[in-house]
């Protein structure tokens, strides 16, 4: 089987566009749910909303694979499944190794979604000498003084760093130097890599505050469909010089 070294995605030189890659992997999810109930074709409609984007954008992305359906049956649901799966690189063998086997990477480490999308978890790799040899996910862990060695001797592309922030840089600058061009990092704290080096950054706090920042806004709204609409005609006395009422009010 082909190993992740030997072979890239097309997707770039075929010109797909980053954000209609970046929303294969939600077709790729919606249509294998539905491949698994044995559904045969599914409209461009039905399909958007399982994905959650609109129609139109569907059709868009898929125009660039050369995937147009057909009119009054939709789109072939096990051939999409392919198509994007060949577009992404899953029809092929992904060796990942994850770096950093803390409760985050132990967690990463037995998900059981890996090895159905393509990937497979070729190493564990962490300093503590504690950790060496440790089984997690029945693989057993290997001390980072290896690392070069086991990205060579698994034809590794692709790093998953799930280590604390202040040793994240120098985990990213060995891998790369090993031949990885592909990481996944965890850590909260931003890499710096060379051009031909791709970076994906999961940060989980700054996701929440993201969704802190839409709660707050939607209980800002129904605060104000709540208080009474400020009088219409305020006294000169309480007007800033532009005719505005202060920032702070008189006592």
């Amino acid at each position: 089987m082909a190993t992740g070294r030997t072979h890239r995605p097309a997707t770039r030189s075929r010109g797909i566009p980053e954000a209609t890659v970046a929303r294969l992997p939600l077709y790729l999810r919606a249509l294998t749910a539905l491949s698994e109930r044995s559904v045969p074709t599914v409209s461009s409609e039905e399909l958007a909303a399982a994905a959650g984007v609109n129609s139109a954008k569907l059709r868009k992305d898929f125009s660039y694979l050369g995937s147009y359906g057909t009119r009054g049956v939709g789109y072939d649901v096990e051939y999409l499944v392919y198509q994007i799966s060949r577009e992404l690189g899953l029809t092929q063998d992904w060796p990942v190794v994850i770096v950093g086997i803390g409760n985050l990477g132990a967690a990463l480490a037995n998900y059981g979604g890996f090895a159905s999308r393509g990937f497979r978890v070729a190493a564990l790799i962490d300093a503590d000498p504690a950790m060496t040899g440790r089984q997690v996910a029945g693989i057993a862990v290997q001390h980072s003084d290896d690392l070069e060695k086991i990205i060579s001797d698994n034809g590794v592309s692709i790093g998953v760093i799930t280590t604390p922030p202040g040793v994240a840089q120098q985990v990213c600058d060995r891998l790369v130097a090993a031949g990885v061009t592909s990481i996944l990092n965890f850590a909260p704290t931003v890499l710096s890599v060379p051009d031909g080096v791709d970076v994906r950054k999961v940060d989980l706090s700054i996701e929440l505050q993201i969704l802190a920042f839409h709660e707050q806004r939607k209980a800002g709204e129904e605060h104000e469909g709540t208080v009474p609409p400020v009088a219409a005609h305020q006294d000169s006395s309480e007007q800033g010089p532009d005719g505005d009422v202060p920032a702070v009010m008189p006592a």
